[in-house]
């Protein structure tokens, strides 16, 4: 990956959730990345995860698209909320569950239904 805005966005858009973490879902490398993970593996959806540590490039590369200072950093259907505080802090109040739902297909087989 080039890190580009595009390819960063395409990620984002392609998966209703994205996870810009430090290593992988089962083998964090900071425990902020491993709280986030476990905050998208306790909503129970599946999620597209990327090891920004891959790259040197990556983390200012997210940072600076994504205008948000700090890893990880979690979107929901395109939108940043933020990293490992603000996303527990959405799942204990079922705002996270309730973005989550709110983007998705209503009834039918797909978006254009």
């Amino acid at each position: 990956m080039n890190w580009t805005p595009a390819e960063l966005q395409a990620i984002v858009d392609e998966h209703p959730l994205v996870l810009f973490m430090k290593g992988e879902p089962g083998a964090a490398q900071c425990g902020f990345s491993n709280r986030a993970a476990q905050v998208l593996q306790t909503l129970g959806e599946p999620f597209a995860s990327v090891n920004i540590l891959s790259d040197p490039r990556a983390i200012p590369s997210v940072c600076a698209w994504s205008d948000f200072p700090t890893m990880p950093q979690i979107f929901v259907h395109g939108e940043l909320i933020g990293g490992s505080d603000i996303a527990q802090e959405m799942l204990n109040d079922g705002s996270l569950r309730q973005m989550f739902d709110a983007g998705k297909p209503k009834g039918g087989c797909c978006s254009n239904c």
